[in-house]
């Protein structure tokens, strides 16, 4: 089996394309200088050439504040446009696609968990984009798993664990959102969740994946600064304004992937894996 890997420079692809180096597994790392997702030809072309059996559709615009305003173009461009390309090439050649969503496709007013049966209610441009583009996998592909996921942090590029990190080198006291609640995802756990359903192969369907435990950033800043010489204080949403909005209480339900059989660490030991991980390689 050949795997593709879109996004391979990446956050999630990095930590994907490792474990895939781990598992002996052949695959292609479609990175961003080489494979432009909003291209279609090029996207045709490239897929057709490589012929792969799963595509890792990793490739996202991220920037959840941008989308609001000057990156909301890009942000449909790549998360919709680019999702469309990548699924109608799939299943031109016969691969599964798996394609990551987001908690932020629910609008977080559900005091009760978020199933993937629930009614999503994007409210942000991130979310929408995101939404629309687990439309466009179901309309293109014949077998295809959608991942909804949350609070991604890894070894690369930019997260919550390395912001708070690198704040607490310079700042003796700390102000997190408290009112916030979700679960955080080790993109280790995620890029190990993504293998595993290829390896199951279930019914193609949606599927919700974060770490166990739920938690506010205000509760995840105080696990990962646990060990530091700083203060952290709760605020609200209100007092710490953002262009997009956020819900506040975006926790899925994760049983669909437990009935797989996948077992799902804590997000605390996760991240204790993690930090263990860092500290060893710097």
């Amino acid at each position: 089996m050949v795997a593709m890997v879109t996004g391979a420079n990446g956050q999630l692809g990095q930590e994907l394309c490792r474990l895939l180096d781990e598992k002996n597994i052949d695959y292609i790392a479609a990175k961003r200088e080489e494979l432009d997702i909003t291209n279609n030809e090029a996207v045709d072309i490239y897929v057709d050439r490589k012929r792969p059996d799963v595509i890792y559709h990793c490739a996202a615009y991220t920037a959840v504040d941008l989308a609001e305003d000057e990156g909301k173009e890009q942000n449909w461009l790549v998360n919709v446009e680019g999702t469309k390309n990548i699924a109608r090439a799939a299943e031109k050649v016969g691969a599964t696609l798996v394609y990551i969503s987001t908690d932020y496709v629910f609008d977080g007013t559900n005091e009760a968990e978020y199933t993937e049966n629930d009614v999503p209610n994007p409210k942000n441009e991130y979310g929408k984009a995101k939404l629309a583009g687990e439309l466009a996998v179901k309309k293109y592909c014949t077998h295809y798993y959608i991942i909804r996921t949350s609070w991604v942090f890894g070894q690369y590029g930019k997260n919550f664990v390395y912001t708070m990190m690198n704040l607490a080198k310079t700042h003796s006291t700390l102000t997190v959102v408290n009112d916030q609640i979700g679960r955080p995802t080790w993109t280790r756990t995620l890029a190990e969740f993504m293998i595993y359903l290829i390896e199951k192969n279930p019914v193609s369907n949606i599927y919700q994946l974060a770490n166990q435990e739920k938690c506010s950033w205000y509760e995840f800043a105080q696990e990962i600064l646990k060990d530091k010489d700083v203060e952290i204080k709760p605020v609200t949403s209100a007092e710490y304004p953002q262009k997009a909005y956020r819900p506040k209480h975006s926790v899925m339900d994760l049983s669909k992937a437990e009935e797989l059989g996948f077992n799902i660490i804590s997000w605390k030991e996760a991240l204790k894996q993690f930090l263990a991980e860092v500290s060893k390689s710097s």
